[in-house]
């Protein structure tokens, strides 16, 4: 009899310690203190290094203010872009935010906040390029980030069967690098992306009419933690209604481009 007493609060005592467990697990994301955000930090303007080798940009920005609201502190993480989604599944960074394009497919790895900012997929070549049209790309080399939106972009466009070859590259910081030195004939890149350059460099660049794609960007959240996306979104939304998102995007875009 005693033995069976005793067995009955063994298994008690250990699936009442297995859902505490269990309640802390799926609390865990939205009670931290520190967020730590994965991003590219090339990625101009939407975060990257300044000439202080500070991470600065319009998410980076967006980003703090948004944790303001939520009482939190940030702690922004370079991580390789390939692997994003892996960093966010194994808990290394609690979100992905750096021009993320929101897609069916990664629909299927991660949760996504509400769309905050439009982009799409444009082609640059060099001011002084022949090309001008997408048909123009037919037998050229193009160069692209590699497992970025532009790949999609390009894959899903019927001028990706007469281009030549295609380079990848770790960011388009290298990509536009290979463009300045004729490597490649023209880059598949982010429309908000090649502006920020175009506005540095203009005489060097310029970009196509057509565009591959339009698209919208989002804020990647681990499946398992809706109270996480739940909390930042309300904070998003705060921000869309106090005028602070609006500030922010004036400061990077010269106007209010945060959709609403």
């Amino acid at each position: 009899m005693k033995k069976m007493i005793l067995a009955i609060l063994t298994l008690f005592i250990a699936s009442t310690v297995l859902a505490a467990c269990g309640q802390s697990d799926a609390s865990s994301g939205s009670d931290k203190d520190t967020l730590v955000i994965g991003i590219d930090d090339k990625f101009a303007p939407m975060g990257f290094r300044d000439e202080q080798n500070e991470i600065v940009g319009f998410d980076i920005d967006l980003a703090k203010a948004a944790a303001e609201k939520m009482g939190v502190d940030v702690k922004f993480q370079p991580i390789d872009w390939k692997t994003k989604e892996s960093e966010l599944s194994s808990g290394r960074i609690d979100l992905i935010w750096n021009g993320y394009t929101i897609t069916d497919e990664r629909k299927e790895k991660v949760l996504f906040t509400k769309p905050y900012l439009a982009n799409a997929q444009v082609v640059a070549t060099l001011a002084d390029s022949d090309i001008q049209s997408l048909e123009d790309l037919n037998g050229k080399t193009v160069g692209l980030q590699s497992l970025s939106s532009a790949s999609d972009a390009l894959s899903a466009n019927p001028i990706s069967k007469d281009i030549k070859s295609i380079s990848e590259y770790a960011d388009n910081v290298l990509a536009l690098s290979d463009l300045k030195s004729g490597r490649v004939d023209a880059v598949i890149i982010d429309e908000v992306v090649i502006d920020y350059y175009m506005s540095k460099e203009g005489e060097s660049f310029k970009v196509l009419d057509e565009s591959l794609a339009p698209e919208e960007y989002g804020i990647g959240v681990a499946k398992n933690n809706e109270d996480l996306l739940n909390d930042l979104q309300a904070a998003l939304d705060e921000m869309n209604e106090d005028g602070t998102a609006g500030k922010i995007s004036e400061k990077w875009f010269g106007e209010d481009k945060v959709l609403k």
